[in-house]
């Protein structure tokens, strides 16, 4: 299904746009349920004896979600992990996606590192390429669109919140902004080069989305930042929040700055693909127990409380910040540059 509208192939090494596909996108399929996957005119999978499908897609754009010279293996990672972050924010299991490109360029090189970073992830996950498009742009556009399975039910989504449900966060919040403002201002430090996997390799918490079926009553993968993020729980499930800011899990990094900037990168800066869930008070010790069984820092921030939509913060440490806070907002994908 992988299909090329190239008109052109510049680099000698790719005998053409069929040789593109072959030589950098066919992979043997590995999940049991794919059943067709690149080659023909469309991809054949099943879904599984009482699930539901899950589908989710991602469109990335050269100088909107990524600087032009970022590392082509690390591109394609995230340009699949970003995918898998939202099926594991319902607590889904991958199981294919398509690949979408629109290249200014066709380069041997390049596509053989985009792959690879590709492929690595999706084996890795159990997540096959099962088709897709590629054409000719004047710059560089990517689209993943990736399909997942969870019991009919079972999916964690964003309206089921409770009133005095917890509120937790997975991992450490604010790394990739952090990463993002070092290399817009070109501050290469100790600091970049140990928070900048964050925003090139992000992690998609699968497995701990699977372990939270049954769990989490409502969830969401945090990609523009919690201060806005949070709210699409709260809106769907049409309550409030209290958030305890002195709680925000911050790494290292992050405790060396000022606290204003620090808070600034955690709530607003996007990219964490973190988890963000809510749960009822009697999950806190099955919580724990997932957090050491997986080795991961899970976090509780705050309450659900009935109210109208919004987040109220709280912070004993730096009250002078919470007029600020209120009125800090999340990424906007609509802004001019990255």
């Amino acid at each position: 299904m992988l299909k090329s509208t190239m008109t052109a192939v510049r680099d000698p090494e790719i005998g053409g746009e069929f040789e593109l596909i072959r030589q950098f996108f066919t992979n043997p399929s590995q999940h049991a349920q794919v059943d067709l996957a690149v080659g023909d005119d469309a991809a054949l999978f099943r879904i599984a004896e009482g699930q539901q499908c899950v589908v989710t897609s991602d469109l990335l754009v050269s100088g909107r979600h990524f600087f032009a010279d970022v590392a082509p293996r690390d591109l394609g990672h995230k340009a699949l992990a970003v995918n898998l972050s939202d099926l594991a924010a319902m607590g889904a299991e991958p199981v294919g996606f398509t690949l979408s490109l629109a290249l200014p360029d066709v380069e041997a090189k390049w596509l053989s590192e985009f792959s690879a970073g590709l492929l690595v992830l999706a084996r890795e996950y159990n997540c096959d390429l099962i088709g897709g498009d590629t054409t000719r742009s004047e710059f560089l556009v990517i689209n993943i669109t990736a399909f997942g399975q969870v019991p009919m039910g079972a999916a964690i989504r964003r309206d089921g919140a409770q009133a005095d449900d917890d509120v937790w966060i997975s991992g450490h919040l604010g790394e990739a902004a952090y990463a993002l403002d070092l290399m817009q201002n070109a501050h290469q430090s100790t600091s970049l080069s140990e928070i900048r996997h964050r925003l090139e390799r992000p992690i998609p918490r699968v497995k701990l989305g699977l372990a939270l079926r049954g769990v989490a009553s409502a969830m969401l993968d945090l990609s523009d930042g919690l201060a806005s993020d949070l709210l699409h729980i709260l809106k769907a499930s049409d309550l409030s929040a209290t958030i305890d800011a002195d709680t925000l899990p911050l790494s290292t990094e992050l405790l060396c700055l000022p606290t204003e900037q620090a808070w600034r990168y955690a709530l607003t800066g996007g990219d964490d693909y973190e988890l963000c869930f809510t749960a009822h008070s009697n999950m806190r010790e099955r919580i724990m127990a997932i957090a050491e069984l997986q080795d991961i820092r899970l976090t509780r921030i705050g309450a659900i409380k009935r109210g109208s939509p919004k987040i109220n913060w709280q912070s004993t440490n730096a009250p002078q910040l919470l007029d600020n806070m209120r009125q800090w907002m999340g990424y906007n994908h609509f802004a001019k540059g990255l």
